[in-house]
């Protein structure tokens, strides 16, 4: 696999292929299913397909896929305002606005943020929706959370953070991909040895505390090729550990500093998530 390197305005790319064709339209893939339960565009049939099916598993799967997003703005726009101005997002998606820089560099316009995934579709779009201010930078980079070293080494990341400052870690929606097998604990703790003191770590993980019906969506996933490795609140918690959890510590992710009080519809039981910040001592 090649590194690629190249500046357009203010953005940067590093990947091995910017064509669709390593991702087969006709394969649901789970980032074009979130950005349909989003509202989102870069979707085919097959994701909607299989996305409708999750929704009859589980109904609540759309509010749980929007607060998981609004969480993440808001953990994005809290680290900010702590003074963080760099921003790495593993397990990116597709562009959906807001994204995470432009809430970073709403606050921050100097912000510089590098998204990582290993979905091809993210570089097909990234030149148009990933644009962010003059004084900043936004990077992406095609790589699998699983190689955290390939992630670490690459020149991309050299170019966009300086490891010697603190950076935000956003891991969202994205750790219950990793299967026990792959030794999840290991790669996260591997990424946060990276950081420098000062720095934060954001995660939001499904789990099966709140509604045991999420079980059966799980099975609905791997059914359909993709893994889903749900955990309780203790094992999700374990990927925070030797870090200083900010208050209101691992919840829910719509009961964490929301902005408003949630519709009566959003409940503990229909976003199904865990959701935390902690910081690097």
């Amino acid at each position: 696999m090649t590194e690629v390197s190249h500046q357009t305005p203010n953005v940067n790319s590093g990947d091995r292929n910017t064509g669709e064709s390593d991702l087969p339209a006709d394969v649901p893939h789970p980032a074009r299913m979130y950005d349909y339960l989003l509202g989102g565009k870069h979707h085919f049939a097959a994701d909607r397909d299989a996305a409708e099916g999750a929704l009859a598993v589980f109904p609540n799967l759309q509010i749980a896929a929007k607060e998981n997003r609004a969480f993440l703005m808001r953990a994005t726009r809290f680290v900010a305002l702590a003074g963080v101005r760099q921003f790495l997002e593993i397990g990116a998606g597709l562009p959906t606005t807001p994204s995470l820089h432009d809430v970073a560099q709403q606050i921050a316009p100097d912000s510089r943020v590098l998204y990582v995934d290993n979905n091809p579709m993210l570089f097909v779009q990234a030149r148009d929706l990933l644009v962010g201010t003059e004084q900043g930078k936004v990077s992406y980079f095609d790589a699998d959370l699983r190689d955290p070293e390939r992630i670490l080494s690459s020149s991309v990341l050299r170019e966009t953070i300086d490891l010697a400052q603190p950076v935000a870690l956003s891991l969202v929606a994205v750790l219950h991909f990793l299967e026990d097998g792959d030794d999840p604990y290991a790669i996260v703790d591997r990424l946060v040895a990276a950081l420098p003191a000062g720095s934060y770590v954001t995660i939001g993980h499904p789990t099966g505390d709140l509604d045991s019906t999420t079980a059966v969506l799980g099975d609905d996933f791997r059914a359909r090729g993709m893994p889903a490795q749900q955990r309780n609140r203790a094992q999700i918690g374990r990927f925070l550990h030797g870090l200083e959890l900010i208050d209101p510590g691992l919840v829910p992710v719509h009961t964490w500093r929301p902005d408003h009080t949630p519709p009566a519809d959003v409940t503990d039981a229909a976003v199904s998530i865990y959701g935390a910040v902690a910081r690097k001592p």
